[in-house]
C-alpha cells in the first residue's frame, strides 16, 4: 500500500505528518548534543578530581610511592583517568555520527520535501486555471444559447407581424443565424474544454500526485530509517568503549588486590631504620660525694665521654631517640644521616658514578673510532680537531674515578660503622661468610676486599657487650632519601639453602628482586616476594637488569 493510491486526498495531511517526521529528527539531533555536553562535562570533572589527587612529586622522588596502598591509589586514579578519556570518546562519536550528520541530513531532507510540496501545489494551481477556464466556457456556452434563443423568438415574431417591414424581418433573420453560430462556437469550445479537463484532471489524480505522494512516502520512511539508525548510534558509542572500560575496571580491581600490607611494613623500615644500637642502662652518678663526676660509659654519649663529631664543626647531641631532632647540615659523605640511610645513599652515590664513569668511557671509544677513521680519510674531517673533546673526556673519567673511590672509602667506614652498631645480629646489607666452593668470591676489586675484611672482622671479634650497651645518637635530617629500589629481577637456575649469615634460601626457578650486583665476590644481594633479603651465589642466577 502506498500513499499516492490510499492518501490521494490528504494532501494537507502529509504535509503534517511529514513535517513532524522531520521535527523529531531535529529534537533527536538536539538531545543528543546535549548528551555528548554531558558526557563532556562528566569527564572534564573526572579529570579534574584525578588531577587534584594524583602525586605532585614524580614518583621517582616521592618516598610514599615506595608504599603498595600508595601505588595502587595512583593506579586507582590512572584508571579513572583513562575511564574519562572513554566517556570523552563516546562524547566525540555522539557529536560526529549523530549530531553533525543527522543535522545534516535533517537539511537535505528538508529541501526535498520543500521540492516535492511545491511541485504538488503547482499541479493543483494547474488543475484549478483549467477548471477555472472549463466554467468560464461553460458561461460563455450558456450565455451564448439564451442570446440564440432569443434571437430566433424575436425573429419568429417579427416574421408573423404584418406590421413588420421585410428588412427587419430580415435583419432579426441574420441576427438569429448570428446567435446561434456564437452559440454553436461556445459548445464546441466548451466540449473542448471540458475534454481538456477532464483529462488533466485524471492526470492529476490517477498520476501526477501519487507520484508525488509516493515521492514522500519514499523521503519520509528514508528519514524514519536514517533516525532509527541515529537511535542505534546511541547504543553503539556505547558498546565500543565498553571493553576498555571493562580493562579500566579490572585495572582498578587489581590496583585494590595489589596492597600487601606486609611489603608495607617492609619498606618503611627500610626507609626509617637508622642502624644505630639501643641504649643501656644508665649508671647510678652519686651526688653525694665530693668528687668529680665523669660520664658513664652507658650514658647518651660516647664510650669516653668525649663528643663525637658528626659532621664538620658539629658535636654530637645527648639526647634522647624520641625527642623533638634538629635540621642537620647536609654534608658530602652523608654522616648527618643514620648509619643505614648513609650507607644507602653512598651506595647511590656509587651507582650514579659508575654509570656517568661508563657512558664517559663510552665517548672516549667512540672519539677514538672516529679520530681512526679521520686519520684514514682524512677528507671525512680533521683528526686534530677531536683532540679537545678526547682530553675532556679523559679528564671526567679520572675525576670520575676519584669519586668513586673517594664514596668507596666513605662507604667502607658507614659499613663498619654499621656493623659496630649491630653487633653480630643478622644484617641483611653485610657481605655474607666465605661462599661455598661452587661460587668463590673474587678478591680482586678493592671495594670488594674491604667489604671482606670488615665482614670477617665482624665473625671473628663481635663487638664487646659494653659496645653493644653504647648508645650511639645523632641528629639527623628527618627528610632523608628513601632507600634504593630493585635494579632488576632475577631467577633462580638452582636450589640454595642459605644456611650461613647474611644469606638467604631460595627454590629453583623462583622469581626475585635484585638489590645489588655482583661486585665481584661471585655474591648478589636479592630479596624474595614473601619477604626477606640476602646474598646467593651469582652463578645460582639469571639476571634481567631495569
Amino acid at each position: 500500500m502506498d500513499w499516492g493510491t490510499e492518501l490521494w486526498d490528504q494532501f494537507e495531511v502529509l504535509e503534517r505528518h511529514t513535517q513532524w517526521g522531520l521535527d523529531l529528527l531535529d529534537r533527536y539531533v538536539k538531545f543528543v548534543k546535549e548528551r555528548a555536553e554531558v558526557e563532556q562535562a562528566y569527564a572534564k570533572q573526572l579529570r579534574s578530581l584525578v588531577k587534584k589527587y594524583l602525586p605532585k612529586r614524580s614518583t621517582k622522588d616521592d618516598p610514599e610511592f615506595k608504599f603498595s596502598q600508595q601505588q595502587s591509589f595512583v593506579q586507582l586514579l590512572l584508571e579513572v583517568n583513562d575511564f574519562a578519556g572513554q566517556r570523552e570518546l563516546v562524547a566525540e562519536n555522539l557529536s560526529v555520527r549523530v549530531c553533525l550528520e543527522l543535522a545534516k541530513y535533517s537539511q537535505e531532507m528538508k529541501q526535498e520535501r520543500k521540492m516535492h510540496f511545491q511541485e504538488g501545489r503547482r499541479a493543483q494551481q494547474q488543475l484549478e486555471t483549467g477548471f477555472k477556464q472549463l466554467e468560464n466556457s461553460k458561461r460563455k456556452f450558456e450565455r451564448d444559447c439564451r442570446e440564440a434563443e432569443k434571437a430566433a423568438q424575436t425573429a419568429e415574431r417579427l416574421d408573423h407581424d404584418i406590421n413588420a417591414t421585410k428588412a427587419d424581418v430580415e435583419k432579426a433573420k441574420q441576427q438569429a443565424h448570428l446567435r446561434s453560430h456564437m452559440a454553436e462556437e461556445s459548445k464546441n469550445e466548451y466540449a473542448a474544454q471540458l475534454q481538456r479537463f477532464n483529462r488533466d484532471q485524471a492526470h492529476f489524480y490517477f498520476s501526477q500526485m501519487p507520484q508525488i505522494f509516493d515521492k514522500l512516502q519514499d523521503m519520509d520512511e528514508r528519514r524514519a530509517t536514517r533516525l532509527g539508525a541515529g537511535y542505534g548510534h546511541l547504543s553503539e558509542a556505547e558498546l565500543q568503549v565498553v571493553p576498555i572500560i571493562g580493562k579500566c575496571l579490572e585495572g582498578m580491581k587489581a590496583a585494590a588486590d595489589s596492597v600487601d600490607v606486609k611489603n608495607d611494613s617492609l619498606v618503611l623500615i627500610e626507609l626509617h631504620k637508622s642502624g644505630f644500637a639501643r641504649p643501656g642502662d644508665l649508671e647510678f652518678e652519686d651526688f653525694s660525694q665530693p668528687m668529680n663526676r665523669v660520664p658513664s660509659d652507658s650514658s647518651l654519649g660516647t664510650p669516653d665521654g668525649r663528643s663525637e663529631l658528626r659532621g664538620p664543626g658539629r658535636s654530637r647531641a645527648k639526647r634522647w631517640p624520641f625527642g623533638k631532632k634538629n635540621k642537620a647540615v647536609v654534608s658530602e659523605d652523608f654522616s648527618h644521616l643514620p648509619p643505614e640511610q648513609q650507607r644507602k645513599r653512598l651506595q647511590q652515590q656509587i651507582e650514579e658514578r659508575n654509570r656517568e664513569l661508563q657512558k664517559e668511557v663510552d665517548q672516549r671509544e667512540a672519539l677514538k673510532k672516529m679520530k681512526d677513521v679521520y686519520e684514514k680519510t682524512p677528507q671525512m674531517g680533521d683528526p686534530t680537531s677531536l683532540e679537545p673533546r678526547i682530553t675532556e673526556t679523559l679528564n671526567n673519567i679520572e675525576r670520575l674515578k676519584l669519586e668513586v673511590q673517594k664514596y668507596e672509602a666513605w662507604l667502607a667506614e658507614a659499613e663498619s660503622r654499621v656493623l659496630s652498631n649491630r653487633g653480630d645480629s643478622l644484617s641483611r646489607h653485610v657481605r655474607p661468610p666465605d661462599p661455598p666452593t661452587t661460587a668463590p668470591p673474587d678478591s680482586s676489586s678493592s671495594s670488594n676486599n674491604s667489604g671482606s675484611q670488615d665482614n670477617k672482622e665482624s665473625s671473628e671479634e663481635p663487638p664487646s657487650e659494653e659496645g653493644q650497651d653504647t648508645p650511639i645518637y645523632t641528629e639527623f635530617d628527618e627528610d632523608f632519601e628513601e632507600p634504593a629500589s630493585p635494579i632488576g629481577h632475577c631467577v633462580a637456575i638452582y636450589h640454595f639453602e642459605g644456611s650461613s649469615e647474611g644469606t638467604i634460601s631460595m627454590s629453583e626457578g623462583e622469581d626475585l628482586s635484585l638489590m645489588e650486583e655482583d661486585k665481584g665476590d661471585g655474591w648478589t644481594r636479592v630479596r624474595r616476594k614473601q619477604g626477606g633479603e640476602g646474598y646467593v651465589p651469582t652463578s645460582y642466577l639469571r639476571v634481567t637488569l631495569n
